[in-house]
């Protein structure tokens, strides 16, 4: 569904993606994983057409889409929660969900459903529908942010930091929420800067340091590679003697 081939970025005259190469595949959740000025949000910035590369290509069911703006990638399929999650603050949770429904084609019926689906993947929001933005937490905010994404309806989910400096409380609901996207046949790609926040039902991880691909390969390999772990922030403390 998605193919990463080659990609370099330049970002104010300086390499931050140096070539790198991944895949998902339809229904798959995949994870890339690196710290924090690594290149992952650059990576989403630029699926997403809210940058352009230097070299390389990316291909979303088989076009290249370079030269397609945002907006038109996500009427092709691709819905992205960036790591803000910024909502806005003026309306309620329930326009700030129906926004992207009603906006985007298709019928009334089908812009229904998106927005019943929505509330099926975080039901916590359903106490919340009247509560202004302005008057969210960090982790409703994440909740809003994926599922007003997933109200347009897209085949390809772009997840940035859905976990980062969530309170341990919130998180298995994120968790929770990104699984049951998942059973509904949708492909997801995670960024995340802690190999340890990577859900145990991905598929495949790609680690990335300094913009470049380090490896590739199961979360149970990565979590065993030295190289990996010498470059992945958030490891667990030592057990103590």
């Amino acid at each position: 569904m998605l193919a990463v081939r080659d990609l370099a970025v330049d970002i104010m005259g300086s390499r931050v993606l140096r070539g790198i190469t991944f895949k998902v595949e339809a229904g798959e959740l995949v994870c890339l994983v690196g710290r924090n000025g690594a290149g992952k949000t650059t990576s989403l910035q630029t699926i997403m057409g809210l940058r352009k590369p230097a070299a390389g290509c990316v291909e979303f069911d088989g076009r290249d889409t370079r030269g397609l703006r945002p907006f038109q990638l996500a009427r092709a399929g691709i819905g992205f929660a960036p790591e803000e999650s910024e909502v806005f603050g003026e309306l309620t949770v329930a326009e700030n969900i129906a926004l992207p429904a009603w906006v985007s084609s298709g019928s009334t019926r089908s812009a229904k459903a998106r927005i019943e689906e929505a509330y099926r993947v975080f039901p916590a929001l359903e106490r919340y529908r009247r509560r202004s933005g302005h008057a969210l937490s960090g982790g409703e905010r994440k909740m809003v942010s994926i599922a007003r994404a997933l109200a347009l309806g897209p085949r390809l989910l772009l997840l940035d930091e859905p976990t980062e400096g969530l309170s341990p409380v919130i998180v298995p609901s994120i968790l929770d929420g990104i699984a049951s996207i998942r059973s509904s046949g949708r492909a997801i790609f995670i960024a995340e800067s802690n190999i340890y926040h990577v859900p145990d039902f991905a598929n495949r991880l790609y680690v990335i340091e300094r913009g470049e691909i380090i490896f590739a390969g199961s979360p149970e390999a990565a979590r065993r590679d030295a190289a990996v772990a010498r470059v992945i922030e958030g490891a667990p403390p030592a057990a103590a003697d």
